[in-house]
């Protein structure tokens, strides 16, 4: 919370106004209007986030296509054709990729918010702005991945000849919903992390869980009906559901308990969101 004191005394620096930062009060005094005062430093590092990603690496953004095609490639040879798991009539292959291309975003998305205050520690540490704009910005950062992947899809729709419909329209509101769902998560790990550096050590226990839980290399419909609706708690069953349902025409099982999955991100975002302005003021101290 920044304030603006006048000053009493005599001083040719009278006629400054003196700024003082403090902790916010209240639960609910959660200081929004800084996001959008600091919007040009929050365009700033998501830039910064994108152009270091694949710095100094031989491949450089071909690994935004390489990590969800190779995924695709394992899926099909073990889930395919091995195991013989149904893909609801369409081909495996982009069966799995159109469900890996979100999962990526959000996976991203995680790992990043997850650690981003410590990784940003001599930032925080030396000068003052709202710190929830470096999760966010690393959540963002992750739009630039996918992005590219998401040509790919396209260029394999067209191989296997499946024609695209206005359906694509619900696709903004889902790639939101797998921001949200990591931005809620993360501003809960990343205030974690700062006192408890465990949080990195559980992050890749917890994405290869999460990625299990999901029906990504399966489909939903091999979940009993009586246990869908506890299935459909995880919101990114709704995301990648959606896009199944969107790119390959294929009905969706939990296409209406999706706003089941929205809910409980709300819940987890507010949650999320409160305790990290809490403890936001000890973070220059503790990190």
């Amino acid at each position: 919370m920044i304030t603006i004191a006048d000053t009493s005394y005599s001083s040719p620096l009278n006629d400054l106004p003196e700024i003082v930062v403090g902790p916010s009060r209240g639960w609910m005094d959660l200081n929004l209007g800084d996001l959008w005062r600091y919007r040009e430093l929050l365009y700033f590092l998501t830039w910064r986030d994108i152009k270091v990603r694949y710095k100094q690496t031989a491949l450089g953004a071909a690994w935004a296509v390489l990590q969800p095609l190779l995924t695709m490639l394992v899926f099909s040879v073990i889930f395919g054709a091995l195991a013989g798991l149904p893909s609801d009539g369409a081909p495996y292959p982009v069966f799995t990729y159109t469900a890996l291309v979100p999962w990526q975003l959000f996976a991203f998305a995680l790992n990043q918010s997850s650690t981003s205050l410590v990784t940003d520690q001599n930032l925080i540490t030396k000068i003052y702005f709202p710190r929830l704009i470096i999760p966010m910005a690393s959540v963002m950062a992750g739009l630039a991945d996918f992005g590219i992947a998401f040509v790919v899809l396209l260029g394999m729709l067209l191989v296997y000849q499946i024609p695209l419909t206005l359906r694509l329209l619900v696709l903004p509101p889902l790639i939101l919903l797998a921001l949200v769902t990591a931005l809620a998560i993360g501003l809960w790990l990343s205030a974690m992390n700062v006192k408890y550096r465990d949080v990195r050590y559980t992050l890749p226990f917890l994405t290869q869980l999460w990625l299990y839980a999901t029906p990504i290399a399966y489909s939903s419909s091999l979940i009993p009906e009586h246990w869908r609706w506890l299935y459909c708690l995880n919101p990114m069953t709704g995301v990648v559901e959606g896009f199944r349902w969107a790119m390959l025409g294929k009905a969706s099982p939990v296409g209406s308990s999706i706003f089941v999955s929205a809910g409980v991100v709300v819940l987890l975002f507010l949650g999320g969101l409160i305790y990290f302005k809490r403890i936001e003021g000890s973070f220059a101290d503790v990190i």
